[in-house]
């Protein structure tokens, strides 16, 4: 019973990306602007002894932007269902709330992989060379972040009823942690008050456990923050922890 529940909302939510093209589109659109438009811009700001062109650091931040965006914005079905009243059937059905979330959290994960294997695609444009390990390494993260994003974007969306204060709180939380994450710029290097809120963002655990694996050989002065243990420890615990909230969240809901 719990995974034909799971299975139903993973598949529900599937046929409804499928369905709307515009959304992969514009998903994809983002990031593309963002590497080859704004890091081309900078590039020219940062000097060039920093081991590798800038457009080439940004990449693995650029990836967990496409994570971040796509997982946030996949809990906003959430408030959608609530709106329509599915969700109300969802909760009275004789399944766990657990399920609930892992299947929404899960099918959140799996359209933000296909929209970061879209932008990691892209490598060879960027003078990268990765082998069949390291590309496989890196959709293991991505979906891993994924599954956190979108968990943390669903115990959001159960605070809220209408898709209008959500979308608020999405633009004072979705931009700070992109920026907090070491996406542009190593975390080493901001302020120590800064760097304290970016230690306490899940995104800058994934973007370096990015790095670690698209730059298995360092990357010079701009090398990760953490180690790979430590951010895949992080990620895996946020998760669990976000589940739980999430369910818990849900359970006084029903």
């Amino acid at each position: 019973m719990e995974f034909n529940a799971i299975y139903v909302i993973v598949a529900r939510e599937l046929k409804k990306f499928l369905r709307e093209k515009s959304r992969l589109f514009s998903a994809i659109a983002r990031p593309l602007l963002w590497l080859f438009i704004v890091g081309a811009g900078i590039s020219r700001l940062v000097p060039r002894d920093t081991g590798m062109p800038y457009t080439q650091f940004i990449f693995p931040g650029i990836i967990g932007m496409t994570i971040l965006f796509s997982s946030m914005f996949s809990s906003i079905s959430i408030i959608w269902d609530k709106e329509f009243g599915f969700m109300k059937e969802i909760l009275v059905a004789p399944v766990s709330r657990t399920s609930i979330v892992v299947g929404k959290a899960l099918s959140g994960t799996i359209v933000s992989t296909i929209q970061a294997s879209v932008i990691l695609a892209l490598f060879p444009f960027l003078g990268f060379q990765l082998s069949l390990i390291q590309i496989m390494l890196v959709l293991l993260i991505c979906v891993s972040v994924s599954f956190c994003i979108s968990s943390f974007g669903i115990v959001l969306a159960t605070f809220y009823e209408s898709y209008e204060s959500f979308s608020v709180i999405m633009n004072f939380i979705i931009m700070p942690m992109f920026f907090l994450s070491g996406a542009m710029y190593p975390v080493k290097l901001l302020p120590d008050i800064l760097k304290i809120v970016a230690q306490l963002n899940p995104l800058t655990y994934g973007i370096d456990a990015l790095k670690h694996a698209i730059f298995p050989d360092g990357m010079g002065q701009m090398s990760p923050d953490f180690s790979l243990l430590s951010c895949a420890s992080v990620i895996i615990g946020t998760s669990l922890v976000f589940v739980f909230v999430a369910s818990r969240s849900f359970e006084r809901k029903g």
